[in-house]
């Protein structure tokens, strides 16, 4: 049964970049073998088959459209890019704070790759850290690049 919006799915799947360095996984065995686990400091067992509803925007647009179609153990490889994953980089999400008010706001001492979340709900990541200011990113860590997924289907529902 070919997989419509409203569709509730089961996938595998490698995400990586173009030059094929592989940033997420379903599978623990790919994530070992390109240093996820020790990267992410995640249990192998957490690397799982992702389930989700087809079309209701639990996941990016590039791989919910792929799916659309596919069958149950059909396999592809998809390419998305930045305006249907996690949008372009915003130059405009990159925030300058002076030392003294970061650290007053985040309760932490500034360094660069400190993930810290705004009082709006933004989550973003500190990038660099000089003696008058500190760069806070509010993009997506993915933000602005073309991601490809190789894709099994695994399981289809229709409820």
């Amino acid at each position: 049964m070919p997989i419509e919006p409203g569709d509730s799915v089961t996938i595998e799947y490698v995400g990586r970049f173009e030059d094929e360095t592989v940033f997420d996984t379903s599978r623990p065995d790919v994530a070992s073998e390109h240093g996820l686990i020790e990267a992410q400091g995640v249990e192998a067992s957490e690397y799982t088959p992702l389930s989700f509803t087809v079309g209701a925007g639990e996941i990016i647009e590039g791989l919910d459209e792929a799916l659309v179609g596919m069958t149950a153990g059909e396999e592809t490889t998809t390419t998305v890019p930045p305006e249907k994953a996690y949008g372009e980089f915003q130059a405009d999400r990159v925030r300058e704070y002076d030392p003294e008010t970061f650290e007053g706001m985040v309760g932490k001492e500034p360094a660069v790759g400190l993930h810290v979340e705004a009082e709006n709900g933004l989550h973003g990541d500190v990038t660099a850290v000089r003696d008058d200011a500190v760069e806070v990113d509010f993009n997506h860590e993915l933000a602005g690049k073309t991601l490809v997924f190789d894709i099994e289907v695994v399981d289809v529902r229709r409820d």
